[in-house]
């Protein structure tokens, strides 16, 4: 008897721990049941560090803009899942198969270098079936990836950023430049198309030189440079890489004092170290957006409201509009699966269809529900895909004025 009830007792606290242990799985059995993950694999770390806050800022407002207004998938809420490249080609893989194989996420988004954007797509997303928007990546290697319809990207390839950079150099009287360019995937590629397009033109590369990054010197590549007797110097190379060191250097030897550069050097760390009194001969291009459209005014009151100070922040229409173009590929195709997300994204972009502009979720839910077909058109600007994944887009020329890096000039599409 005695016996019994020890027994009795026992396989009752036996059964309550295991009730107990069980809870927090069915907890999150619930919670994953009534959430849709988003893949983001982004650059937080390594040569773009100092971009991120205001690009993961962008990215969270899509989000929060899907779950404030009904959600997604019947009312789910949309998570996004951020895994870091570390800004290097193995740091890509290994975040990309975390996010394919371990979260099993539908769509990814990101990442922004080219540099992380190939590797990722190359090894991992493009076999696994993933789609992946690439909201900056401007290589025109990417182009031509075989890459079974699973890549996409929102920002013009340099093929067109060379040529207005070509132009714009000649434009302002440049008939000869140095070029030093680094030794990475964005860098020989727009390197490539500025040369030829340079040269096409009439312009002479009296210097031409590609130089590996994260050197603490480049004097002696400078020095070289100089003695070509060059009235500038074109940089494409990241701040956070190399470029930095590259201005800072030949400024401080006397080896150049006007420079002109892409994206990658347009960062606020420049200005930070070097001083903007020591860069008002400092100029460039970088893949822009058409500030009169009624989408980008709808996009920068909802930033301006949520992260004030940051609406003027390079790539932050493009990472907002990659966001939101995958969350309307899942609402498009009822469904996580990744090939239905795929074609939906192809749907969602247009062209044709009810036009739906930032902070209208809301709308495209009710014309999906409707079996109505949507048009999205980004506070970067429309987003029509052709047989590459590749876009047309907008080309800025930027300057320092008064302290800060301003836009003063838009290029059309070609």
């Amino acid at each position: 008897m005695v016996l019994d009830r020890i027994f009795a007792q026992a396989r009752r606290m036996a059964f309550g721990l295991a009730i107990l242990t069980l809870l927090p799985l069915l907890s999150g059995a619930a919670r994953a049941q009534d959430e849709v993950k988003l893949g983001a694999l982004m650059d937080v770390t390594g040569p773009i560090a100092n971009f991120m806050p205001a690009l993961l800022a962008a990215q969270q407002l899509a989000v929060d803009e899907v779950n404030a207004n009904g959600g997604i998938l019947g009312g789910k809420k949309l998570r996004l899942v951020v895994v870091d490249t570390q800004g290097t080609e193995q740091g890509a893989v290994d975040a990309a198969r975390k996010l394919a194989s371990v979260e099993n996420v539908p769509i990814i988004v990101g990442p922004l270098l080219s540099g992380t954007v190939i590797p990722a797509a190359g090894s991992v997303t493009i076999a696994a079936g993933v789609p992946l928007i690439a909201p900056t990546a401007t290589s025109p290697a990417i182009t031509t990836m075989p890459k079974n319809d699973m890549l996409f990207r929102i920002v013009p390839s340099d093929t067109y950023q060379g040529k207005v950079l070509a132009r714009m150099v000649l434009d302002k009287g440049f008939k000869t430049v140095a070029l030093s360019y680094a030794n990475n995937d964005y860098g020989v590629g727009i390197a490539e198309v500025f040369r030829k397009e340079y040269k096409d033109a009439g312009g002479t590369l009296v210097a031409d030189q590609i130089h590996e990054t994260k050197k603490p010197s480049y004097r002696a590549e400078l020095a070289t440079l100089a003695s070509s007797k060059a009235p500038a110097l074109v940089i494409i190379a990241y701040a956070g890489d190399s470029g930095l060191t590259i201005v800072k250097q030949a400024l401080e030897n006397n080896f150049f004092n006007t420079f002109i550069g892409t994206e990658s050097i347009r960062d606020d760390t420049m200005i930070k170290q070097i001083g903007a009194e020591n860069l008002k001969n400092f100029f460039g291009t970088a893949p822009t957006s058409p500030t009169d459209s009624t989408a980008h005014k709808k996009f920068n009151d909802a930033f301006e409201k949520a992260k004030p100070g940051m609406t003027n922040k390079l790539f932050v229409e493009q990472v907002y509009d990659a966001t939101m173009m995958a969350a309307l590929a899942l609402e498009k195709a009822g469904s996580t699966d990744r090939v239905k997300v795929r074609d939906a994204l192809r749907a969602i972009a247009g062209p044709d269809g009810n036009k739906i502009e930032p902070t209208e979720w809301k709308k495209a839910v009710d014309a999906i529900k409707a079996g109505q077909n949507i048009a999205f058109i980004g506070a970067s600007g429309p987003h029509v895909f052709d047989k590459n994944g590749d876009v047309t887009g907008y080309i800025g020329e930027w300057a320092v004025i008064d302290g800060a890096f301003k836009e003063v000039k838009v290029y059309p599409p070609l």
